[in-house]
């Protein structure tokens, strides 16, 4: 069974120069969702122990900030758990997100909370990348993220990393960010522990096997339409 790596494996593997595999082998669901190998999620989500004492001591604590759009008064609160090397997300994000930015984030009924899963090294350089900008570029670097999702992803399945990073990297610079904070965030390996433990605990507590999945008051829920989504929605409203 392919495994979660732990924080601590994922920074010596960047030092390294190792691939970054958070996590392989990621199936379809009948759903259109992609599913995660989730057994392991529990077991590796305390951050490694093995770390030579020096650099253990290096890493300092770094806070991980919920990514939010809408009124934090909303009576709805959304948990969209997506990752952007997952075509049914980017399909989500082209297809559903803007409805119901639309029609209940910007009206005030719902406030949206954003949080990334890492499949792959290719998903986490992304998180990573729309970070750079803090809050206010974080949606905005998203949804580029996604529409360029194929070309990302067309270097990666040739095993040319570079290429994908410069994919990313172009992204970076039309959202503003020059390319020194971009080698700053996407070499930013307490950021990357932090990242990846902030994951683990947060897949595991809300039981996400699968993307996109969405947490909607509490109560977890699939890919779905946009049809069947307001219906959720508008079912709680009326509560």
């Amino acid at each position: 069974m392919n495994k979660l790596l732990t924080s601590g494996a994922v920074a010596l593997a960047l030092i390294a120069g190792g691939a970054l595999y958070i996590t392989q082998g990621a199936s379809t669901a009948s759903n259109g969702a992609i599913t995660l190998p989730g057994a392991a999620m529990a077991q590796e989500s305390e951050p490694s122990k093995t770390l030579p004492s020096n650099e253990a001591e290096a890493v300092k604590p770094v806070e991980i900030i919920e990514m939010v759009e809408g009124s934090e008064d909303a009576p709805i609160t959304v948990i969209e758990y997506a990752s952007y090397t997952c075509p049914h997300c980017a399909s989500a994000q082209a297809n559903l997100i803007p409805q119901l930015k639309k029609n209940y984030i910007d009206t005030g009924k719902v406030k949206l909370i954003y949080r990334e899963v890492y499949f792959d090294k290719y998903g986490m350089w992304g998180s990573m990348l729309a970070r750079c900008g803090g809050p206010e570029k974080f949606f905005g670097i998203t949804d580029m993220i996604y529409k360029a999702q194929d070309d990302i992803l067309a270097p990666a399945r040739d095993g040319n990393d570079q290429g994908a990073i410069e994919e990313l990297r172009k992204i970076g610079r039309l959202a503003g960010i020059s390319n020194e904070e971009l080698d700053s965030c996407l070499n930013d390996e307490p950021k990357l522990r932090a990242l990846l433990t902030w994951f683990q605990k947060n897949a595991t507590e809300d039981n996400i096997e699968s993307t996109p999945s969405f947490i909607i008051d509490g109560e977890k829920y699939s890919n779905m339409s946009y049809a069947d989504f307001s219906k959720v929605l508008d079912d709680k409203l009326a509560e």
